[in-house]
């Protein structure tokens, strides 16, 4: 199991065969889907399907999704981290700050924790020279979290029909913030 960042609360690591209750947990839940195109998934194979589709992405892109597990418990929060994107915006690939949370731990300052660990190891650790995000206009809590951690607003543009607003940070954006 390779950990990738260790918060104080959380342990950062790879998606690993044995996550798929969490997983299933997480995905099954249709107000975690809210946002995501409403299509929760009903089976745990489709967990497993998820988690096989994301260690792909560490093979193929050497990024994927991390597994968030809560250092006290042992607990499958969710999931957090960078991905290399190349559907969301048709016109541009990039590196995509994402996070997603079992319902249980909504509202507990865990997506502000993993985001702002995951751009200090994409930025420090990977060396990339600037993270976008994606968020449904309509998601106040996301696009909260985005502003809060210093993603700027670039515009908003629809994605499969929907209209979501897009964010960026800058390496030198983000090294500007660490100073202040």
């Amino acid at each position: 199991m390779k950990i990738h960042i260790e918060t104080q609360r959380l342990i950062i690591r790879d998606l690993e065969k044995q996550d798929a209750k969490g997983i299933f947990d997480l995905d099954s839940d249709p107000y975690v889907h809210e946002f995501l195109g409403k299509q929760p998934i009903k089976t745990m194979e489709q967990a497993s399907k998820v988690i096989e589709f994301i260690r792909n992405q560490y093979i193929d892109n050497g990024i994927g999704r991390w597994a968030v597990i809560d250092k006290e418990t042992n607990d499958f929060i969710g999931w957090t981290g960078l991905k290399y994107e190349t559907e969301v915006r048709k016109e541009f690939n990039y590196y995509d700050l994402g996070y997603r949370f079992r319902k249980k731990y909504w509202g507990k300052g865990i997506a502000t924790e993993s985001a702002i660990a995951s751009l200090n190891h994409g930025f420090e650790k990977l060396g990339y020279k600037e993270i976008g995000a994606a968020a449904d206009v309509k998601h106040i809590a996301s696009n909260k979290i985005l502003r809060k951690i210093g993603l700027k607003f670039i515009e908003t543009f629809e994605f499969e029909g929907i209209p979501h607003n897009w964010y960026n940070l800058t390496k030198s954006e983000w090294l500007d913030l660490k100073q202040k």
